[in-house]
């Protein structure tokens, strides 16, 4: 072991003391069929997402919300509902409670967000590529690709680098420039492709297949919705254990989402919450709207979405295979999918900035557009509580021109200033 490796799984230690984990086994999110728990594990039998299943009752024995909220506010405080067994697998850079900001010039009174880009690679993607690293070097991994519009790719690469697993990065090849920089700074081999995301699904698969890597695609490992379910606990401690009225979430994959969706059942198991839960609105571009269209066609696995185009690159996501999942935590929750457009994502964008100095991402800015979609066709109350997730810094995405300039050969008019 490198002392570079060892000096890093000394801090990751230092982050928590080690505590019992309480998982049983996995189980297919479509069948119910079981799998073995401490096993290399992708889709089902049935080629759908494994959930992480718990002993919740030994789990709320060993600890109480109160025992949480007194911890450092970080992703790790909640161990005991997280896969990681061993504290030495722990990888990380830093997982921050992300805060919540309110935007009542661009929103409302009772609109806040949830600024994810407080995160290390500053997207909310270091929390699932937290998770499925930790438990990738846990179960041997040594090598992974991965599928990315940009921001999942940035963050796998500096997890597997920070504990020496090889990583390649297909990425569209129009992805911003940023991130393709970015993702091969921090170690990762990336590659363009001439398609969208889901070619460079297919080339990950085939790789996976002919045994050169562990496929690392959204949902077809089973711990990205652990790390991103780590939203909703926190969410819930943050608001002193009661849910807001509304979320409004990017939805591409759609991890996230459901991943809340499972930290909410498991909180009400653990006696935590109530059995209230968010409605939870699904927010895509109406250029690649996939399950807007399912939603509202009362199906339950979303076609295609043929010639994708938006802004907002991380939920140009043509077909998701967690798709039914997301749709099932929509409907129960009494919620909806909502596509927004382009010209309403960049609105968005620039009013919250200049209205309430947050700079949101284009994902960031579809769901302030949805919730304002939502307000006026009476789908929330303007005095309903929502909670809008800004999935990354706005600093990684292009901005319009600066508008002022000041010439300095000619005298000053500070009256016009």
């Amino acid at each position: 072991m490198t002392a570079d490796l060892t000096a890093s799984r000394m801090v990751s230690a230092n982050l928590t003391a080690d505590r019992p984990t309480f998982v049983t086994h996995l189980e297919c999110s479509l069948t119910g069929e079981r799998y073995e728990a401490d096993r290399l594990h992708g889709l089902s039998a049935a080629g759908r997402p494994l959930l992480v299943r718990y002993d919740l009752e030994a789990a709320g024995k060993a600890v109480t919300r109160e025992a949480i909220a007194a911890r450092p506010t970080d992703l790790w405080r909640w161990r005991e509902l997280l896969p990681v067994r061993n504290t030495a697998d722990i990888v990380s850079l830093g997982e921050i409670e992300t805060p919540l900001v309110p935007i009542p010039e661009a929103g409302a009174a009772n609109v806040i967000v949830k600024d994810e880009g407080r995160l290390p690679t500053g997207s909310f993607k270091a929390r699932g590529l937290v998770m499925a690293v930790a438990m990738a070097r846990a179960l041997g991994v040594t090598r992974i690709a991965m599928p990315t519009n940009g921001n999942a790719g940035a963050a796998l690469a500096a997890y597997a680098t920070r504990c020496g697993i090889e990583t390649i990065v297909f990425c569209p090849e129009d992805t911003p420039e940023i991130n393709v920089r970015e993702i091969a700074m921090q170690g990762a081999r990336v590659w363009r492709v001439n398609g969208l995301i889901d070619d460079c699904g297919a080339i990950v698969a085939e790789g996976a297949k002919q045994g050169r890597w562990f496929d690392f695609s959204t949902l077809k490992e089973p711990y990205r919705i652990e790390g991103k379910k780590t939203m909703g606990l926190e969410l819930a401690a943050q608001l002193g254990w009661r849910l807001p009225r509304a979320i409004f979430y990017p939805t591409g994959g759609g991890t996230g989402l459901i991943g809340m969706w499972k930290a909410f059942a498991e909180l009400e198991a653990l006696g935590w919450i109530g059995p209230e839960r968010p409605k939870m609105f699904a927010v895509q571009a109406d250029g690649c709207a996939p399950i807007v269209k399912a939603f509202d066609d009362g199906v339950n696995h979303a076609e295609r979405w043929e010639n994708a185009h938006t802004i907002a690159a991380g939920i140009r996501v043509p077909r998701a295979v967690g798709d039914f999942l997301i749709l099932a935590a929509v409907r129960e929750s009494g919620g909806k999918a909502l596509a927004v457009s382009d010209a309403e994502i960049a609105r968005a964008v620039d009013d919250a900035a200049r209205k309430d100095g947050l700079l949101l991402c284009p994902e960031g800015g579809a769901t302030l557009a949805a919730y304002r979609r939502a307000l006026a066709e009476g789908l929330i109350g303007a005095e309903d509580s929502a909670v809008l997730f800004n999935c990354a810094t706005g600093l990684k995405y292009p901005m319009p021109a600066a508008d002022n300039a000041l010439d300095r050969t000619r005298p000053i008019d500070f009256d016009l200033l």
